[in-house]
């Protein structure tokens, strides 16, 4: 066994009990694997384990950054201990959820108001507050937000919820959706791409009915959106054996449709279901990581996608701080904690996947990024322009470059016209795959959540992805500003029950 990190958590036996007690905690290396261990005086050692690739989790986390302390973001709410002082990444994402309706008989969906008896829908005014409250934060304001729920096309005023967004300042705007309503009608996407929604992130959990009761109608949301031009990115939710084995054949669904899917985005989460049983449990069954869909996308295509084509999301922090002086504008961090997920791009040659990484030399070229953004004095930005078209044929094999993709032009591009209509052509000409595991109280690990860069506007003021999920966060502020099932009923005069269809 071999200790590799320090860091904190919480003891999960202490928050199920109401206390949410912050505990020392070890990253190791044992039995070829990564592990949290942690112990609680009262209630004994912990051991979960993190990851079943230490290569892997070595060579990723040689990326980690040290972002800027922030202070818009609530470490600690509703008179619990404060789990560290301040928050080192910005927003990358602001999630809103707009409501907990739910219209799936079976679902996945955390906060289903037909489980739970209660529903959570904002006002429009209120959801304007919030949005506001993100796109004030300094020294830079949310650019990005994915309305979620719930199911957010069950609000009849979907529509005016994204007028406020754009109205507010966001400069791209998500839909997270099971698809239904898409599928039923072109016309309803083509009034979502007319509010200028950038991306539909479809709720696709497999390419078969068993594993996906909806496909029929994902198939159709798919039509519907290429035949107005609307950008979907496919996101399969993982929680067990059943569906991570479908992994691979996502993503060759995906590519096979990258005429209208830009992206897959693997999420992962632990069982709902667990409870507390001491240290007793088996932590490898219940234990799902994204090697395991790494291993499921290497079967699907051997020797054409492998895990080394994969990089941490915070692997690419050098361009925004190279685009910052090309652009002279400011960027967003990306500071994300490496064990937090990563991805690739993907181009499609001669109807085959072909990773970015094999023709460009992707370490070589951030580490080139990084020297360039130390450059100081007059001219600074031709001369960078100069130093790139001297090295590139350092980091980039142009026998191997797919022909759509001229990476000298988008240097170009990014300097003339900015960086989001270059990095807008680069997607253009890609698919994206990603994945993002997310922390529960038995692997939650502080130095991690405080570099969280995925953020939920609330009610009780904005707080990381995993704070909202794995600490309980989210199902107190949806109790405390939500109404009763039979009070949402009288005041609308509809039944919550209709809101439900069968899954096919």
């Amino acid at each position: 066994m071999q200790i590799l990190d320090k860091t904190e958590s919480i003891c999960p036996a202490c928050f199920y009990e109401g206390i949410l007690k912050k505990i020392d905690a070890s990253i190791i290396e044992d039995d070829e694997k990564i592990w949290i261990t942690k112990e609680c005086h009262k209630h004994g050692l912990f051991k979960e384990i993190l990851l079943d690739d230490v290569n892997l989790y070595k060579k990723w986390m040689k990326f980690r950054v040290a972002g800027t302390p922030v202070s818009y973001i609530k470490t600690s709410l509703f008179n619990d201990s404060e789990l560290y002082p301040e928050h080192l990444s910005q927003t990358m994402l602001t999630n809103l959820m707009v409501t907990n309706r739910y219209n799936l008989q079976s679902n996945q969906n955390f906060f289903d108001a037909n489980v739970t008896g209660y529903v959570y829908e904002p006002s429009l005014d209120q959801l304007r507050d919030l949005m506001q409250q993100t796109r004030a934060e300094k020294p830079l304001g949310s650019k990005a937000i994915q309305i979620t729920g719930g199911e957010p096309t069950l609000r009849d005023d979907l529509l005016e919820i994204i007028r406020i967004a754009k109205e507010t300042g966001f400069s791209q705007i998500q839909i997270n959706t099971n698809g239904l309503k898409l599928a039923e009608s072109i016309d309803y996407c083509q009034s979502l791409k007319n509010e200028k929604v950038d991306t539909i992130y479809l709720n696709f959990n497999g390419i078969i009915k068993t594993t996906n009761p909806l496909i029929e109608s994902h198939k159709k949301v798919i039509e519907n959106c290429k035949k107005i031009n609307l950008n979907i990115v496919l996101t399969p939710i993982l929680t067990d054996d059943e569906n991570i084995q479908e992994a691979g054949k996502i993503v060759r669904f995906a590519i096979d449709n990258s005429d209208s899917i830009r992206g897959v985005h693997f999420h992962l989460f632990f069982p709902s279901d667990r409870t507390f049983k001491g240290t007793d449990y088996e932590q490898e069954k219940q234990h799902l990581d994204y090697v395991k869909i790494l291993q499921f996308i290497e079967q699907e295509y051997p020797g054409m996608i492998s895990r080394d084509d994969f990089y941490p999301y915070c692997f690419i922090f050098p361009i925004s701080k190279f685009v910052e002086i090309i652009t002279q504008d400011s960027q967003t961090e990306l500071t994300t904690h490496p064990s937090c997920g990563g991805s690739t791009f993907i181009f499609i040659e001669d109807g085959k996947p072909l990773p970015l990484t094999r023709f460009i030399d992707v370490e070589a070229f951030m580490s080139f990024l990084t020297d360039q953004s130390k450059k100081k004095g007059p001219l600074r930005k031709l001369r960078i322009a100069s130093a790139f078209m001297k090295c590139i044929d350092t980091f980039v094999d142009f026998k191997k470059t797919p022909q759509s993709f001229n990476p000298k032009q988008i240097l170009k591009d990014a300097t003339i016209l900015g960086s989001e209509y270059a990095l807008r052509e680069f997607r253009n000409k890609t698919i994206f795959v990603g994945f993002m595991s997310f922390q529960d109280v038995w692997t939650l690990d502080i130095d991690r959540l405080k570099r969280c860069v995925i953020h939920c506007s609330t009610f009780e003021g904005i707080i990381p992805y995993c704070s909202f999920h794995a600490l309980g966060y989210g199902d107190k502020i949806l109790k405390k500003y939500s109404i009763s099932a039979q009070e949402w009923e009288k005041k609308t005069d509809r039944l919550l029950k209709n809101d439900l269809q069968q899954d096919s």
